[in-house]
């Protein structure tokens, strides 16, 4: 499972099942799932509630392991992994965007960013300059030192956003990014999830169930019980065409 060094693929995932739970009480929620993000693409992952969505962003982001299937992240496979291993290449490679924010409320914009890059290893000036320069790219240049009761809900989802920026990830992985948020909040945080995946060096995936995002997606994937039913990329005139069969 090697991708070629010219590939757009930064992420693959073969063959991937997740046991929960244990006998006589597991239950199979993902069963052999095929997948792979290119960079360049926001991708959106869609399905009933139960059909595993969840559960594969936590795979993919190297939070949980599979039980069975291999995945490989930025050319690096994972099945061989130690979980230190893991959390570096978690770190190093992945951005997380949260329905819930999950935003320090005691630390400022800059600095919930910032505490992002610690983890990365990168504190002092260049660590908030960093910071700094991804919220100005959400859009959030002079409100660095606002704290999060003084944000909107869109706007601590734009904090959100530049903290899964900060250190340049490889793959950028929203859950229900739109959730929390109105029509308008929630449109404008897909506008930028889109601009945030026109880099061609990142691929972006979010999970949803808000069928306003669809036009601005790349690509639309759908999950049902386990299994990746179908992918269609969106056509110039708005309509879709089957990328891929249902497994």
């Amino acid at each position: 499972m090697t991708l070629p060094d010219n590939s757009k693929v930064i992420l693959q995932a073969e063959g991937i099942v997740k046991v929960l739970g244990e006998a006589p009480n597991q239950v199979k929620v993902l069963k052999g799932v095929d997948l792979e993000l290119q960079t360049g693409e926001l991708s959106l992952l869609m399905g009933p509630s139960g059909s595993g969505k969840t559960t594969l962003l936590s795979i993919l982001g190297c939070i949980l392991s599979p039980t069975e299937g291999r995945l490989a992240l930025s050319g690096q496979r994972t099945d061989q992994m130690s979980k230190e291993q893991l959390a570096n290449l978690r770190r190093k490679h992945v951005g997380f965007v949260f329905q819930s924010y999950n935003l320090v409320p005691t630390l400022s914009a800059v600095e919930n960013v910032m505490l992002a890059l610690d983890l990365r290893d990168l504190s002092g000036p260049d660590a908030y300059d960093n910071a700094a320069e991804a919220l100005e790219a959400v859009g959030l240049g002079h409100r660095i030192n606002a704290m999060p009761s003084k944000m909107s809900g869109g706007e601590k989802q734009r904090v959100s956003i530049a903290r899964a920026l900060a250190g340049s990830p490889s793959v950028v992985l929203a859950d229900e990014p739109t959730a929390a948020l109105d029509a308008k909040n929630g449109m404008a945080v897909m506008e930028l999830l889109a601009k945030v995946a026109q880099d061609t060096r990142r691929a972006v995936l979010a999970v949803t169930h808000d069928h306003r995002t669809l036009q601005y997606a790349d690509r639309i994937i759908t999950i049902d019980d386990g299994r990746i039913a179908h992918s269609e990329r969106p056509k110039i005139d708005g309509t879709t065409h089957l990328a891929e069969a249902a497994h």
